[in-house]
């Protein structure tokens, strides 16, 4: 179970990553965080854009699931209804178990999985220590709070070190 907080590719927006790109590294199941990653915090209900995106995803076969950390799945459980999507909730990231949870109910292996989120000490370490392609963007909606940019300026580092190595391997 390797323990780092470097993502495999980092996107400015989740729209940039497509299914041709998750097809080209096998990937038939992306798990996604919510807030700061597919929509701002607190966004009650999908865009038309988000809707399109998923609606791709799963036209090419790769099937989509939230995987939050949020304490109440109330406001999750709408957003993806109006997605059509499924969601584990209470994941527990950066802990792999809310991930393989995920990927039983999907009935899809760590090979053939990528997970898509915005921070490094949740999303990506949690990709990571599961197995699966760690996959970040940058916050939906930006860094807000006094908190957020801290955190933020803090993983510009290890962003750097993604960058780094993506365009030596191309």
């Amino acid at each position: 179970m390797p323990f780092s907080i470097i993502p495999h590719q980092l996107f400015q927006h989740y729209s940039a990553i497509t299914p041709a790109y998750l097809q080209s590294r096998g990937v038939d199941l992306l798990l996604s965080d919510l807030d700061f990653t597919l929509a701002a915090k607190k966004t009650r209900r999908p865009d038309q854009a988000l809707r399109d995106w998923i609606a791709a995803m799963e036209a090419a076969g790769i099937a989509v699931m939230i995987v939050s950390n949020n304490r109440s799945g109330e406001r999750v459980g709408e957003f993806c209804s109006d997605l059509g999507i499924p969601y584990q909730g209470h994941a527990g990231k950066p802990s792999p178990a809310g991930l393989e949870a995920a990927m039983a109910r999907a009935g899809r292996d760590r090979r053939r999985t990528a997970m898509l989120g915005d921070k490094l000490l949740t999303d990506v370490l949690a990709a990571n220590r599961a197995g699966v392609l760690a996959l970040m963007v940058e916050p939906v909606g930006g860094a807000v709070t006094a908190w957020q940019k801290v955190l933020h300026a803090l993983q510009a580092p290890f962003k750097a070190i993604c960058r780094r190595r993506s365009e030596k391997n191309t």
